[in-house]
């Protein structure tokens, strides 16, 4: 794929304490295989669907404090480092200086004022995500945040973002855009969400059969956490896999209802 444009979801990886397990739960539920880690850059291990990258796994920073196992989704950027300016600038607080990765791209991590981290990513000969919306690969992605409006002022002031809230009574959903393409939600966390799970990006993988993944995952050590159920935008379910990462499953091509009304944002 092209490089993605500023603001666009381009990349996703996590960290586990338990690679060789990471890798056997992902192989079985989305069909994942993997490239041999890579020592010089901290056994960071590539996944693919079907030959294509799609995402990446790594085990724990030698001598770092262990830290809960979590999906981190990289925006686009043309210039890091202008973008942690943005990001400092606009409230938030950048956790890790851009740094250049070999000839890979440059990358950062951040977190809004909210308390949602992401990452930033340049490419240079890594482009990102090499296929999405197809099994196996990203599709999608959520800001959960118990403070949206500071998000809803953040991320579109850092990416140029355009805002449109869904038209549902039930819950407090908004669509950020870049020109005609949505890229991004954003969903207020109520109080169904325990007091200790972290604001977070929820990352959406592809799979061709919803409830057959939710039954894999499950089997192997996976938690179900909502779902499945069917709506205008696919069957999907929000599962948190055996080292406690969040994710969700879908289904794009089983769809139910109609298409949900957005409203511009002033």
């Amino acid at each position: 794929m092209a490089v993605q444009p500023e603001g666009a979801p381009c990349w996703a990886d996590a960290t586990f304490s338990d690679l060789e397990g990471a890798k056997t739960f992902y192989g079985d539920v989305l069909g994942w295989t993997f490239a041999q880690a890579s020592p010089e850059y901290g056994d960071y291990t590539q996944a693919y669907a079907d030959g294509k990258a799609v995402a990446a796994v790594v085990p724990p920073m030698p001598g770092q404090p262990e830290a809960p196992s979590q999906w981190c989704l990289y925006l686009a950027a043309r210039d890091t480092a202008a973008t942690a300016a943005r990001i400092r600038d606009n409230g938030g607080e950048v956790l890790m200086e851009p740094m250049q990765v070999g000839d890979f791209g440059t990358m950062c991590l951040a977190r809004d004022p909210s308390g949602v981290v992401f990452g930033v990513w340049q490419a240079g000969t890594h482009e990102g995500f090499e296929v999405m919306a197809e099994p196996g690969a990203y599709t999608w992605a959520e800001v959960f945040t118990r403070e949206p409006e500071k998000s809803d002022a953040f991320f579109p002031a850092v990416f140029s973002y355009r805002q449109r809230d869904m038209e549902d009574h039930e819950m407090d959903f908004r669509i950020y855009d870049l020109g005609e393409r949505s890229v991004l939600g954003r969903m207020k966390m109520t109080e169904e969400f325990p007091p200790e799970v972290p604001p977070y990006i929820n990352v959406y993988f592809t799979v061709e059969d919803c409830d057959d993944a939710v039954a894999k995952a499950t089997k192997l050590g996976g938690v179900l956490r909502f779902g499945p159920m069917t709506t205008p935008f696919g069957r999907f379910a929000a599962i948190s896999d055996p080292q406690g990462a969040n994710f969700s499953v879908i289904d794009i091509t089983t769809t139910e209802g109609e298409m949900p009304k957005l409203t511009d944002v002033s």
